[in-house]
């Protein structure tokens, strides 16, 4: 794993968040890393080494996850964690970037797209959860009980991080100690199950069809055919919607594609930030 030069921690958007650095001599490029849901920056570990070849790198812990905050009084809305990332790059001076965004990540990074126009010039949707609902009524009322809190910890407990790393991963050979332990270190505190708590009733609905066709900034998606979690017909349905995009399909790959396919998305990255214009042609590797 690649040591940043720098880490930080900013109060933005009344949050800590916090985010990893690796600037790079030379390039002029910056790419941003957004992690999917009930994850972390640890999620880009193998691909964050690639990326420092040719760019300036940025890695964010969207709260409430990793080392960013966790507090009961920050709204967990996609609009409003789109709204704390910009924020987060212009005060660190970051005026020109792609965002790279892996699940619940690629529907923030749209969400960058869509509400606030022209901050990003790209996209790189990975596995990008999409067309979700709000969640159901009777769970959103639910979420305002005393002891809530405590359901979110008991069902995340049972089902283990072992599991859910089988339901993201396609070869399942790949998941070892430092996986299991890496992907479990920010649920060992209690103060993240009361910010999962507000989650469930902040977050708003993905962006429906008539908002994604008015992102015109190009966007590279790229998908694992063997993704159960958010299945490979919503990337076909995205990249439909998506005016200026195109999709590229990575074959015997789960939903974790950054560390199933680390050098396969590098490259895709490297050529999509490298052309001046997107061609139409759909890929698979």
């Amino acid at each position: 794993m690649t040591a940043p030069s720098f880490t930080g921690t900013k109060f933005i958007n009344n949050i800590d968040v916090y985010y990893e650095h690796f600037p790079h001599a030379s390039s002029t490029e910056t790419v941003v890393l957004l992690h999917g849901f009930l994850s972390s920056t640890f999620s880009f570990r193998q691909l964050v080494p690639l990326l420092c070849k040719d760019f300036n790198v940025i890695s964010v812990d969207l709260p409430p996850f990793g080392k960013s905050g966790k507090t009961t009084g920050f709204t967990y809305s996609y609009r409003n964690m789109a709204a704390t990332v910009t924020s987060l790059l212009e005060s660190l001076g970051i005026t020109s970037y792609t965002l790279i965004g892996h699940s619940m990540g690629g529907q923030i990074a749209l969400n960058v797209l869509y509400h606030f126009p022209k901050s990003a010039g790209k996209a790189v949707l990975l596995c990008s959860s999409g067309y979700s609902k709000r969640a159901a009524v009777p769970l959103v009322v639910s979420s305002y009980l005393p002891f809530f809190h405590h359901y979110v910890k008991y069902h995340f407990a049972k089902t283990g991080v072992r599991k859910n790393l089988q339901q993201v991963v396609h070869d399942h050979s790949l998941i070892d100690d430092e996986m299991e332990q890496g992907y479990l270190a920010p649920f060992l505190e209690n103060r993240i199950f009361k910010a999962l708590t507000n989650m469930i009733r902040h977050r708003e609905g993905d962006l429906p069809p008539e908002a994604l066709k008015r992102i015109h900034e190009p966007c590279l998606l790229i998908w694992g055919d063997h993704d159960r979690v958010v299945p490979l017909e919503i990337g076909k349905r995205l990249s439909q919607d998506l005016p200026n995009s195109e999709l590229t399909v990575l074959k015997e790959t789960g939903h974790l594609v950054p560390e199933e396919k680390p050098e396969a998305v590098y490259s895709s990255i490297k050529r999509f930030i490298g052309r001046k214009s997107l061609g139409t042609a759909n890929g698979s590797q």
